[in-house]
């Protein structure tokens, strides 16, 4: 029987607000040492951002982290999953993406947890792994 994702994700995952700064954001990355942050306002998942989100779309274009909003820097559109989501299926949707984790919804679309490549690779073959992180590697156009 395939796993589900509930079975494998991260719960309790930290948030940041769309009205944050990305001092503030780049803080509670700090702390909790994370790359990712999922935007949220309430449980309402609005974007993700992500530290190289703060150096590539603030920092290198002069914008000043201490006034500048995550709003103004985060990925929205985001690619997520349903914790009721097999294994098998979520891992190709990275490869198919490139994109190494995805935001877990309920049916409600209310955040339940987090989900990265790392998590599935105990959860199927290493050889699919090996080819979704091949596919996720592979040169994509520039998307800043």
């Amino acid at each position: 029987m395939a796993r589900k994702i509930r079975e494998v994700m991260t719960r309790d995952v930290e948030v940041i607000n769309p009205n944050d700064t990305l001092r503030d954001a780049a803080e509670k990355m700090r702390s909790l040492n994370v790359g990712p942050l999922p935007v949220c306002d309430g449980q309402r998942v609005l974007g993700m951002i992500t530290d190289r989100d703060i150096v590539v779309r603030a920092i290198a274009l002069g914008r000043d982290p201490n006034t500048t909003q995550v709003a103004d820097a985060m990925s929205s559109g985001i690619e997520y999953c349903f914790d009721e989501d097999d294994v098998d299926d979520v891992l190709n949707r990275m490869k198919e993406t490139q994109i190494r984790r995805f935001i877990v919804v309920d049916q409600d679309k209310k955040l339940v947890g987090i989900v990265a490549i790392g998590d599935l690779s105990g959860e199927v073959s290493q050889e699919k792994v090996g080819e979704a992180l091949s596919g996720i590697s592979e040169p994509s156009s520039p998307n800043v």
